[in-house]
């Protein structure tokens, strides 16, 4: 029976972690402003990325970088258990003194590495009170940025660009018009699609959903009520919500919120 628990924690700079068990769900392209690291229980967890497809068998480590667009395929059939760990970059800078740090190596083979995450992951789902575990989380992943960490070339990867974060930064997500942005930004709607893409790896319709998740997630934690936090970011209702929350993040908004 496929279950998830969506953990966020007053450490590591807002540490939030998410436990999966026989989950068979996919999720589309997207990306995280984190590294999500995670641990593989059971089954095969594939990543997408643009170039290349790998898979993480039980035992090992997958990871993907801030902004690094991927997708994770899953047929129903083959449900896979994980627990992923999602950190920001301020915090590996924090932590190591590093900026730009990057794992090219996405799927991790480290018996040790594995086994001290694993150790934080009990108690992170035991409810384990204190931060013992901060400094346990802080060690082992020391050594993982300096046995499989490398800096890379902050020109050599994609990012989004200014002038379309500015501009979608600027626009209400319910009012958003491909046509407008591209007149805005002086550009044919074709030629606006094809950039787009180019830069962000995502279509405008999917870049906007994960602003307006991103967008609910600060809501969700001051407290807003589910139906107002679907009118206010532009959804049909609470079920359109919740079926793209789940589709992103692997759980409900509820279970987010009830995590905070």
């Amino acid at each position: 029976m496929s279950s998830s628990n969506y953990y966020k924690l007053p450490l590591i700079d807002g540490l939030e972690a998410l436990d999966a068990v026989n989950y068979n769900t996919p999720f589309p392209f997207h990306f995280h402003p984190t590294y999500n690291i995670s641990l593989v229980y059971e089954g095969v967890f594939e990543t997408k990325l643009s170039d290349k497809s790998v898979s993480a068998l039980k035992g090992t480590i997958l990871v993907t970088n801030p902004h690094e667009i991927h997708a994770n395929p899953c047929v129903k059939a083959d449900a896979r258990s994980f627990f992923t760990f999602y950190l920001t970059a301020d915090f590996f800078e924090y932590a190591n003194g590093l900026k730009n740090l990057q794992f090219k190596e996405k799927v991790i083979h480290d018996d040790l590495i594995f086994a001290e995450l694993h150790q934080v992951s009990l108690k992170i789902k035991s409810g384990h009170v204190g931060n013992s575990y901060e400094k346990q989380l802080t060690d082992v992943l020391k050594m993982m940025v300096l046995t499989h960490g490398t800096i890379a070339d902050e020109h050599g990867h994609e990012k989004i660009t200014a002038m379309f974060d500015n501009y979608l930064d600027e626009t209400h997500f319910e009012k958003f018009s491909l046509q407008d942005a591209a007149n805005q930004l002086g550009l044919d709607k074709f030629k606006f699609l094809r950039l787009f893409k180019f830069q962000t790896g995502l279509t405008p319709n999917n870049y906007l959903i994960l602003k307006k998740i991103e967008k609910s997630k600060i809501m969700l934690a001051d407290g807003a009520h589910l139906l107002g936090v679907a009118i206010d970011l532009g959804f049909y209702d609470t079920a359109h919500f919740c079926k793209h929350f789940k589709k992103f993040t692997g759980t409900s908004p509820i279970a987010y919120q009830s995590s905070v």
